[in-house]
C-alpha cells in the first residue's frame, strides 16, 4: 500500500476519527486542546546524549542498580511502564517497569562468553530481568522514588510463578521467573500485564512432531548450560497485582508465543478484550475475549485473518481445523504459533505494539520491519473491529502509516495514547543498522508524537532522541497526562570492552552506561495536554 500522503489524510481516516479531521471535536478534545503554535520537529541525532525538543525536559528516576529498599535493586534493560494509582492518594502511585534482558558484558563486569560464566553470575542476571514496582510520589511537581515503600518489589528470574487456573505444564505447577519482558498493558481492575517476549533467548525452545518433545539450546545467554529450565514455562502473559503483594500468574489462555504487548480494553457487554503482537518476522496478530468481566483465566483466542477480515478461534474444540492436529486445548496454547498458521492467521512484519485510541476506538499495531521481504522501514495499521464493538470476528484492517523517508521514522515499536488522544511512538533500529545502510537517515532511535487534533494533525514529529545503541521504550502518562514516564534501554550495548565503551549516558566522562527511566515534562506536554 502507498505511504499515506497528508492529502489523503482526511479521507483514510473513518468514523469517529474524520471529526477530528475535518477540525471537530470528539469528547475530551476540546478543539484548543492543541496549541496553535506549530510544533518544530527535533532534528536527527547521533549523539550519545538524551536529545530532547526544546520545550520538553527530563530528570532521571530510576537508573539501573538503584536501591528499592530491603536489598531490592532496580534491574537491567528497562522497558514497559505502566502507572497503578494508589487508591486514596492524588499525588502517589505505583510504577511497573520491565526488565526485558541482561547484557553479560555489563552485569557480569565485561564477561561476554556465556558458557564461561559460573551459576552465581547466572543467578545475578536472573535476578536483574523481570520488573520493578516502585512506589513514587509527585512533589512539587516532580516524581520522586519512595525508596523504602512497603510497595517496592522486584519481581525476578528466580520468583516463584503458579500458571492460571491451577494448570499444570510438564508436571510443574510454578514457573521458575519470569523473563524477556517487554511491553504489556493494564487492567480495568488495576493489574499489570508483562509479557514475555524472546523467551527462547534464555533457556531455548521446544518443537512437536506429533508426541515427540525436541528442545534446542538459546544462542544468547544460555542459562540452561548451568539452570536448564523447561521452554514451556516461558512465553506467557504474566499477571502482576502491585497492590497485592506483587503477586503473579502466568496466564496460559492468552497463548505462548514472543508477546510484545498485551492492551486491555472493555467491551460493550463488560467483557474485557486483550490485543497482542508477536514480535516475529511472519507472525500474527492476536486477541483474546475473556469469559468474564474481570478476569483473564478464561475466555476465547483468536488470530487476525486480514485477508477475510475475521478473527479465526483457537480453540482444540470448536475449530474443526485444529481438531485434527491438537487433542486438548493446552498443548494448543503451548504451540500457539502452530495452531495460528493453521487456522489462517495472516503472517505480518514483526506485529509489536499496539494500542487502543481512547475516543475512536480504533486499534492501532506497529509492525517494525520485515527485512526478509525488504521492508526495511515497517508500518503502523490500523484495525476497526465491525461497529466498534471489541468482542466483533470482523474488521477492517489498512496500513495508516508507512515508515520511511517520507513520514520520517523506521521501525515502529511502542505506541502510546495521551488523555486528549494524541498518539507516541518510540521506534526500534537495531544498534548494528542504526546510522547505517537503509537506516543512516533516521540517526539514533527516537520518540515521536502524532497530534490526531489541530493544526499538524496526522503529522509525524520527532520530539526526543536516545543515547548511542540505546531504544527509547515503555511510553507512559500520569493520570493528568502532565509527565511522560520513558525506559532508555540498551545505550553503550554494542560495547566489545571495558575500556572502550560505545556510550557513557547517563553520567558521562568515562562512566559505563546505565538503562534507566525518565521523567519528562514541559511546555510541549502542557500545550498538547490544554
Amino acid at each position: 500500500m502507498d505511504s499515506m500522503k497528508r492529502r489523503d489524510f482526511i479521507e483514510f481516516l473513518g468514523g469517529a476519527s474524520l471529526s477530528m479531521a475535518l477540525g471537530t471535536c470528539l469528547p475530551g478534545c476540546a478543539s484548543q486542546g492543541l496549541s496553535s503554535q506549530k510544533i518544530l520537529p527535533l532534528e536527527v541525532s547521533s549523539h550519545d546524549q538524551l536529545v530532547t525538543h526544546k520545550e520538553l525536559d527530563f530528570y532521571i528516576l530510576n537508573s539501573y542498580g538503584d536501591s528499592l529498599g530491603s536489598g531490592k535493586v532496580f534491574g537491567f534493560n528497562c522497558d514497559y511502564n505502566c502507572i497503578i494509582p494508589l487508591p486514596g492518594k492524588t499525588n502517589e502511585a505505583l510504577l511497573w517497569t520491565n526488565h526485558e534482558f541482561i547484557d553479560p558484558f555489563f552485569v557480569n563486569l565485561g564477561q561476554k562468553n556465556p558458557f564461561a560464566r559460573s551459576k552465581d553470575q547466572v543467578e545475578l542476571e536472573q535476578k536483574m530481568v523481570g520488573g520493578s514496582i516502585c512506589h513514587i510520589k509527585n512533589l512539587a511537581g516532580q516524581w520522586t522514588v519512595l525508596r523504602d515503600s512497603r510497595f517496592n518489589a522486584r519481581i525476578d528470574g528466580t520468583t516463584p510463578i503458579p500458571f492460571s487456573g491451577g494448570a499444570e505444564v510438564l508436571g510443574a505447577k510454578m514457573a521458575k521467573g519470569t523473563l524477556a519482558n517487554c511491553a504489556g498493558g493494564r487492567t480495568p481492575w488495576n493489574t499489570v500485564l508483562t509479557c514475555e517476549e524472546n523467551y527462547e533467548d534464555f533457556y531455548g525452545e521446544v518443537s512437536y512432531e506429533g508426541k515427540i518433545r525436541k528442545v534446542s539450546k538459546s544462542k544468547e545467554f544460555s542459562w540452561e548450560e548451568v539452570d536448564p529450565q523447561a521452554p514451556e514455562h516461558y512465553g506467557w502473559v504474566v499477571e502482576i497485582d502491585p497492590l497485592n503483594n506483587a503477586r503473579a500468574k502466568k496466564l496460559l489462555p492468552l497463548g505462548r508465543f514472543a508477546h510484545e504487548s498485551a492492551t486491555c480494553v472493555r467491551a460493550k457487554d463488560g467483557r474485557v478484550v486483550v490485543y497482542m503482537g508477536d514480535d516475529k518476522v511472519n507472525e500474527c496478530f492476536y486477541k483474546f475475549i475473556s469469559d468474564g468481566p474481570n478476569s483473564l483465566e478464561s475466555g476465547k483466542l483468536y488470530v487476525a485473518n486480514i485477508g477475510k477480515g475475521r478473527w479465526e478461534i483457537l480453540d482444540a474444540h470448536e475449530n474443526p481445523i485444529l481438531k485434527k492436529h491438537f487433542s486438548e486445548q493446552k498443548q494448543l496454547l503451548i504451540e500457539t504459533r502452530k495452531a495460528a498458521k493453521l487456522a489462517g492467521g495472516t503472517p505480518l512484519d514483526r506485529p509489536e505494539d499496539v494500542e487502543v485510541h481512547p475516543f475512536t476506538k480504533d486499534i492501532y499495531l506497529s509492525c517494525t520491519n520485515n527485512k526478509t521481504k525488504d521492508v526495511f522501514h515497517g508500518s503502523i495499521m490500523r484495525f476497526q473491529e465491525d461497529q466498534s464493538d471489541f468482542t466483533s470476528l470482523t474488521f477492517k484492517a489498512t496500513t495508516w502509516k508507512e515508515g520511511g523517508l517520507e513520514e520520517g521514522f523506521s521501525c515502529p515499536d511502542n505506541l502510546c495514547f495521551d488523555p486528549k488522544g494524541n498518539l507516541w511512538m518510540t521506534c526500534d533500529i537495531s544498534e548494528s543498522l542504526m546510522n547505517r545502510s537503509h537506516w543512516k537517515s533516521f540517526g539514533n532511535n527516537s520518540l515521536f508524537v502524532i497530534p490526531f487534533s489541530g493544526p499538524q494533525r496526522g503529522e509525524v514529529i520527532r520530539v526526543a532522541n536516545g543515547p548511542v545503541d540505546s531504544e527509547l521504550t515503555g511510553p507512559c502518562f500520569s493520570e493528568d497526562g502532565k509527565t511522560l514516564f520513558l525506559s532508555v534501554q540498551h545505550p553503550g550495548s554494542s560495547s566489545q570492552k571495558v575500556g572502550k565503551l560505545t556510550s557513557h549516558w547517563p553520567k558521562g566522562n568515562n562512566a559505563k552506561p546505565l538503562p534507566s527511566v525518565v521523567a519528562m515534562k514541559g511546555p510541549l506536554l502542557d500545550n498538547l495536554m490544554r
